[in-house]
């Protein structure tokens, strides 16, 4: 066979094989993907959420006024790296010296034990954990804008005017499941007719899922009163009846929402859903007319993390940082006053 004669052969070839290629490609992309992942059952049928769950990120609570709901893998890794820098700057004084620490120096950071893993941006790059509204802002009040600042600038005035998560009682719902800096372990129990979470940092959440209806109105609680129901593989949470001394957030990680009150129409509806063997997607609308001028919902995945180990989380009421902080400040006011 001569040159040319293969030449045309190759040609004919690819000319029947060009239709049918193309034509499975568009079949390809035309056709719908099909998700094969079924989430195992209980032991009474229901999805199995069970396990040791991590929710923790580096992603912010709030998106940056004008930024973009995703960002790039490029900017995902740098973020990343910015984050791990920041904790080497913040444990050198913690590293061998040749000199003593200057005075007012900076000590150093927690043991980077604490924090675990916790240097990662969610696995969908969104810029926030707020998904709606969709500029991932928290639709504030002026007003409870105004009551958040009083609380931050007075903190030190009377122990009323700080947290109740400083003061060790709770970090309510959903502030609970909300990332923080560290200790962000989960676990989950089912039996028939309850889900159980373990928060590692405060407290144990008992979720009936029996249809009783909610609490009168006037019996309040620190984590208010949870009843849940499953839509299909969705556990669905509402909570209601929530005391108004709380935060919708205890910590920092939450940025500008750090000290924002609760109302007494707070309302909270959260969905957990698994998607994978490794993985839960929680949400929670919250609800709260006197607070926000419309409702809001956050997303946070949560990784299984089997060989997580949630140790006693031994903060108490009443304990000694409160006192410590509440006597330093009067001395710095009395030390004013003698001036």
């Amino acid at each position: 066979m001569n040159r040319h004669t293969t030449t045309r052969l190759i040609l004919g070839m690819a000319a029947v094989a060009l239709p049918l290629l193309c034509g499975s490609v568009a079949a390809a992309q035309s056709a719908p993907v099909v998700d094969t992942w079924v989430a195992p059952r209980t032991i009474d049928g229901q999805p199995d959420l069970q396990g040791l769950w991590n929710n923790t990120t580096i992603t912010p609570f709030e998106r940056r006024p004008g930024q973009a709901a995703f960002i790039t893998e490029e900017e995902a890794v740098a973020a990343e790296r910015g984050a791990l820098e920041r904790l080497d700057q913040a444990d050198a004084p913690s590293m061998p010296r040749t000199e003593p620490l200057p005075v007012g120096g900076n000590v150093g950071s927690v043991n980077p034990f604490w924090f675990g893993s916790r240097y990662q941006i969610v696995g969908s790059r969104r810029s926030s954990l707020v998904i709606d509204p969709p500029d991932g802002r928290v639709p504030l009040r002026p007003e409870a804008e105004a009551r958040r600042d009083y609380l931050v600038e007075h903190r030190t005035d009377t122990v009323e005017n700080m947290s109740l998560y400083s003061r060790c009682i709770t970090r309510g719902v959903p502030g609970t499941m909300f990332p923080q800096a560290y200790n962000n372990g989960y676990q989950i129990l089912q039996i028939p007719g309850f889900v159980v979470i373990r928060a590692e940092m405060m407290h144990v959440r008992i979720i009936p899922l029996d249809g009783a209806r909610h609490a009168p109105g006037q019996i309040l609680g620190w984590m208010g009163d949870s009843r849940g129901h499953w839509e299909g593989d969705t556990l669905v949470v509402e909570t209601t009846n929530l005391d108004p001394k709380g935060w919708i957030s205890s910590n920092a990680s939450a940025g500008r929402m750090h000290a924002v009150p609760q109302g007494e129409a707070l309302r909270v509806v959260e969905r957990f859903r698994r998607i994978d063997e490794d993985t839960i997607t929680w949400q929670a609308t919250v609800e709260d007319p006197d607070v926000y001028t419309a409702p809001w919902t956050v997303e946070v995945p949560f990784t299984r993390r089997p060989d997580y180990i949630i140790y006693e989380y031994a903060c108490h009421e009443g304990n000694h940082a409160v006192q410590g902080v509440m006597g330093a400040e009067r001395v710095v006011e009395r030390r004013a006053g003698s001036r």
